[in-house]
C-alpha cells in the first residue's frame, strides 16, 4: 500500500513559480513510476509529468515542457514538481499518482495510488 500526500499549491500571479511536493509512504517507493496529473473545473484529468526510477526517464506533457520539472528524492520518499512561467491555463487541482511499473503510462486509470490533490490558481 502506498499513501501520497501533496503540498505546495497556492495562488500565484502569471509568470510566477510554485513547487509542489508529494510525500509517499511505502518501502518500495524507488521502484514506482510517479506522476503528476491535473484537473481543471469541467475538464478531464490530464497527464502533466512522470518520473520513472532514478536514471530511467522523465516525461512531460507538451503543454508544460520547458516550464515544469519533475524530480524525485528516494531517500525522502518524495517527488517534486517545479513549475515556472505559470499562466492562467495552468490553474487546476494537481494530483500525485503512483504505480508499480517501469514503463511510462499517461492514462490516469493505470495508476493505482492517488493523493488528495492540491489547488494551484494562477491569476492574470
Amino acid at each position: 500500500q502506498v499513501q501520497l500526500v501533496e503540498s505546495g499549491g497556492g495562488l500565484v500571479q502569471a509568470g510566477g513559480s510554485l513547487r509542489l511536493s508529494c510525500a509517499a509512504s511505502g518501502r518500495t517507493f524507488s521502484s514506482y513510476l510517479m506522476a503528476w496529473f491535473r484537473q481543471a473545473p469541467g475538464k478531464e484529468r490530464e497527464f502533466v509529468a512522470a518520473i520513472a526510477r532514478i536514471g530511467s526517464g522523465l516525461y512531460y506533457a507538451d503543454s508544460v515542457k520547458g516550464r515544469f520539472t519533475i524530480s524525485r528524492d528516494d531517500a525522502k520518499n518524495t517527488i517534486y514538481l517545479q513549475m515556472n512561467s505559470l499562466n492562467p491555463e495552468d490553474t487546476a487541482v494537481y494530483y500525485c499518482a503512483a504505480v508499480n511499473r517501469i514503463s511510462l503510462t499517461t492514462r490516469p486509470a493505470e495508476y493505482d495510488y492517488w493523493g488528495q490533490g492540491t489547488q494551484v490558481t494562477v491569476s492574470s
